[in-house]
């Protein structure tokens, strides 16, 4: 197999400013310098004419780059900016929804290395970086050659799903997955993978970490893991089929983040996941270790400081106007918060939210977490306590107490970060998270021979 190319959607306007840092070939003719594309009667307009969709190719794809301007990085979480950004490659414009969507062109192992630079620090440790790469390429090729299988079947997996519970509560589940894209392979955003092109500034460590493990994947039983990874597990692992559709994957199952601490309660039942979130169990992840935490988190995720164990508190005022615009639903006032079904790292897949008007039942965990704040709440593991004030039957006070930062499948950065520091290759970091799972070559570099690489 050859180095394939990968297709990543980057900013979506209905006009985009951008520079050619370097002659590209548009139309079998050349461009460069600053360029403007507009969106007009649906089709891409550039220099006066109307395109169904617009290319350009640079003359050397390994060192000619554009600059897209005022691409927005961090949608709808409390870091969220524009930035101008650079990137190797093929540009491409296409109309989607009435507006353009600029897209980068890319080598795989090119796209990585801006991956790894843009998920953590440049400066992480070699093993850790070498981790990420091969999880980083493993995800990206499932989805890829999911895709090719299911070209004949574009039914994208059911996302919503409404309905009565047994007690007759109205009941919404929904949750994201990377299937929503259908016109490139991956976004550029936390969606997908952070993709911020040459504007993390890489380095020969992460350059290293690339070339050591070229086209290596993660498999289980001859297929490429979906290789999924997180910030922060909050010290076990979550499992796929709490997070997004019901499907079960053998190699990210439960687990303690720990090779000494190995025994697990079941964070399913309600006692034993309050527990283990109002305590601070041991683990590679539990760590305020700054020098381990700068390797993993660039300098907007480092305005996050707590995030093994957390607390939210919100007035009545403040929570029921929150869960009115971000959910849409008017409940009035906020009653109760009742946990209905966790997952095996006492993450909730399912929340009753009891109010004056209304009850209501949501789930999936990211739905939780884009309920209950501005952003997102850091992670769907949580516990509620209430306060109340003059014998008022309507809590005052609504207080989170909370455990990892992100859905908890598959990897966790930050736990990975503190097992490189101790000493772990990069193998024993990814067995120890894809549990059963087997690291292979999947394809070389097109210099080099299988037998050579």
């Amino acid at each position: 197999m050859n180095e394939p190319k990968v297709n990543v959607g980057i900013l979506f306007s209905a006009e985009i400013g951008f520079e050619l840092l370097s002659p590209y070939i548009v139309n079998g003719k050349e461009a460069s310098g600053k360029q403007t594309v507009k969106c007009r009667d649906n089709k891409v307009e550039w220099d006066g004419e109307l395109y169904d969709g617009l290319r350009f190719d640079p003359l050397n794809e390994k060192i000619d780059n554009f600059e897209l301007k005022d691409v927005v990085i961090g949608i709808n979480f409390h870091w969220e900016r524009k930035e101008n950004q650079r990137f190797l490659g093929t540009l491409k414009f296409i109309v989607e929804d009435a507006k353009l969507t600029a897209i980068n062109v890319i080598s795989v192992e090119d796209y990585l290395t801006s991956v790894i630079s843009s998920e953590m620090s440049a400066t992480a440790s070699l093993e850790l970086l070498k981790a990420h790469a091969v999880i980083s390429r493993s995800w990206l090729l499932a989805k890829s050659l999911s895709s090719q299988k299911n070209e004949t079947n574009s039914a994208v997996p059911v996302s919503i799903q409404e309905f009565k519970s047994e007690d007759g509560t109205d009941t919404y589940i929904r949750w994201w997955d990377r299937e929503d894209h259908t016109n490139f392979d991956v976004c550029a955003d936390d969606h997908c993978q952070r993709y911020q092109g040459t504007t993390r500034a890489s380095t020969e460590i992460v350059r290293q970490a690339i070339r050591a493990t070229f086209g290596q994947v993660l498999t289980y039983d001859n297929e490429i893991c979906d290789a999924r990874f997180s910030k922060c597990c909050g010290g076990v692992y979550e499992e796929f089929q709490y997070c997004w559709d019901n499907k079960k994957y053998a190699y990210l199952a439960k687990q303690r983040d720990s090779k000494t601490e190995t025994a697990l309660p079941d964070l399913r039942i309600e006692t034993e996941a309050e527990k283990w979130i109002r305590t601070s169990p041991a683990a590679f992840c539990n760590t305020n270790n700054k020098k381990v935490l700068s390797q993993v988190l660039n300098n907007y995720d480092q305005e996050t400081t707590d995030f093994y164990r957390w607390k939210v508190e919100y007035s009545q005022e403040e929570l029921s106007a929150l869960i009115l615009k971000r959910s849409g639903v008017d409940y009035g006032e906020i009653i109760d918060l009742v946990p209905i079904e966790r997952g095996t790292s006492g993450r909730l897949v399912q929340l009753k939210i009891t109010g004056t008007k209304q009850t209501r039942i949501i789930g999936k965990e990211l739905e939780i977490r884009r309920t209950l704040s501005e952003s997102h709440l850091y992670s769907s593991a949580f516990v509620v306590d209430k306060e109340f004030s003059n014998d008022n039957e309507i809590p005052a006070k609504f207080i989170l107490t909370g455990s990892g930062w992100g859905h908890g499948v598959g990897l966790c950065q930050i736990g990975a970060a503190v097992m490189g520091e101790e000493g772990y290759s990069y193998e024993e970091i990814l067995l120890h998270y894809y549990i059963g799972a087997k690291i292979e070559k999947w394809y070389s570099p097109a210099n080099l021979t299988d037998g050579e690489a």
